[in-house]
């Protein structure tokens, strides 16, 4: 293998003949030998730099989609809470205990708290969709029983997360959406 050396003499020359040469001014064939020389070294560098670049890109991809596999693996574990020894799930039995609250805030967290519950149980299930919503959009009678009660007390849900306080919860109605979310978690299970 025959190693090629940069003359840096020779562009040194060159420069000096452009310069100081004997028609200096005129001489035009000096400074287009240095042009096409020098364009010559820049092309060769550049296109050595898209190359590494080029490498560089498809490494840092491959590596990113190796890492999303990794994260997916990671955060599609769902972790629910154990359940106590009498069989009660402990996450229900905090929800209970907010329903049988006295304020209208325990029972819209009660409902919230149950929401989030029933969006977990349905991910463990399959079901698949960004919320709760459309994870019962996904789901068919045949195999979900409590279907209708889950889509009324997710309505209810709704209705807390959009008007918030204004939203006038009567206890009847608070205990009613529970036991909606009760029938869903028994049918599943859960409780």
């Amino acid at each position: 293998m025959v190693a090629t050396q940069i003359n840096v003499e020779y562009f040194f020359r060159l420069l000096y003949e452009l310069f100081y040469g004997a028609h200096a001014p005129a001489n035009y064939s000096v400074f287009s030998a240095f042009a096409a020389h020098l364009w010559l070294w820049i092309i060769v560098i550049g296109y050595a730099l898209s190359i590494l670049g080029l490498f560089i890109i498809v490494y840092s991809t491959v590596r990113l989609f190796e890492l999303r596999k990794r994260e997916d693996a990671y955060y599609s574990t769902l972790l629910l809470a154990p359940e106590t020894k009498g069989g009660i799930h402990q996450r229900w039995q905090h929800i209970e205990s907010l329903a049988n609250g006295t304020s209208a805030s325990e029972w819209r967290e009660a409902i919230i708290e149950a929401d989030i519950m029933l969006d977990d149980i349905l991910a463990k299930h399959g079901y698949t969709g960004d919320g709760v919503g459309e994870k019962l959009k996904t789901a068919d009678k045949t195999d979900f029983a409590t279907l209708q009660d889950a889509w009324e007390a997710h309505k209810v849900r709704n209705q807390i997360a959009h008007q918030g306080s204004a939203f006038d919860l009567s206890e009847i109605g608070a205990r009613r959406t529970i036991a909606h979310y009760g029938s869903v978690f028994h049918e599943f299970k859960v409780i």
